[in-house]
């Protein structure tokens, strides 16, 4: 983990304590520098999946951010008396990354998501950010990672994102981050909200920390993901009591 900023460990995995705003900014800097940097969007769903399996905590250990994405991160954090400024989610960081990437020009390779959002993202992405340089677009189900590694590997963008859910993008990342002197991140479900297939919780929602309710009432099978929320705080408790001064 980078020091660039300080960090609050819960449940094992160090999130950055900064605004989303000095993050991006720092993230276009390595990017200008050609910094190898893998970073990691993670809410409770992924902290505990870190829990109960130990290599996949040991990955996000030697990410280079961890970025708190989700309420429940900062609920955690506020338990443990160590407050986060703010969430940093992987749809805001991947949208302000390219936007900036448009007005600096820069290049991007997407990998993830199905073949139809992929085909969607493939007219809709030259339209949003006309001076991104879009230099490989390609779906989830591929068998083999060699054939988009050595796509990734012969443009060398400056931003991959990977839509391939977890744990499976974090892995991706993992093994193949040093074919590039780039960005790596991985997004999970953000091409379908770019694309146009999920919306977005409205704005109202967002702001009351309540995105999770409304994704939920839309999608009604997220409920079992929304079921570790409980044990996870229940854990971050256990975390608090044991590392609370005694006296």
């Amino acid at each position: 983990m980078q020091s660039t900023f300080p960090t609050v460990t819960v449940l094992g995995i160090p999130f950055v304590k900064t605004t989303a705003a000095n993050f991006i900014a720092v993230l276009q800097q390595r990017i200008m520098q050609k910094q190898s940097t893998f970073v990691v969007t993670a809410n409770p769903e992924i902290v505990m999946y870190a829990h109960n399996h130990t290599d996949y905590h040991d990955l996000l250990q030697n990410a280079d951010f961890v970025t708190p994405d989700g309420i429940g991160i900062l609920d955690g954090a506020k338990i443990l008396k160590q407050p986060l400024p703010e969430r940093i989610t992987g749809f805001d960081t991947l949208q302000a990354l390219l936007k900036w990437g448009s007005d600096q020009h820069r290049s991007a390779y997407f990998v993830g998501a199905k073949p139809a959002v992929i085909d969607q993202l493939r007219t809709l992405l030259p339209q949003q950010y006309p001076g991104l340089n879009i230099v490989g677009l390609h779906d989830g189900y591929f068998q083999d990672d060699d054939e988009v590694v050595s796509d990734i590997q012969r443009t060398q963008p400056d931003m991959v994102f990977a839509a391939l859910g977890f744990p499976k993008q974090e892995q991706f990342i993992r093994a193949h981050r040093h074919v590039t002197k780039g960005l790596w991140m991985g997004v999970g479900g953000s091409f379908d909200v770019l694309a146009g297939a999920v919306d977005r919780a409205p704005q109202f929602w967002q702001d009351h920390h309540l995105e999770w309710f409304y994704r939920t009432v839309k999608e009604p099978k997220r409920l079992k993901r929304i079921a570790v929320i409980p044990h996870y705080l229940r854990l971050v408790r256990q975390q608090a009591k044991r590392t609370r001064p005694r006296g």
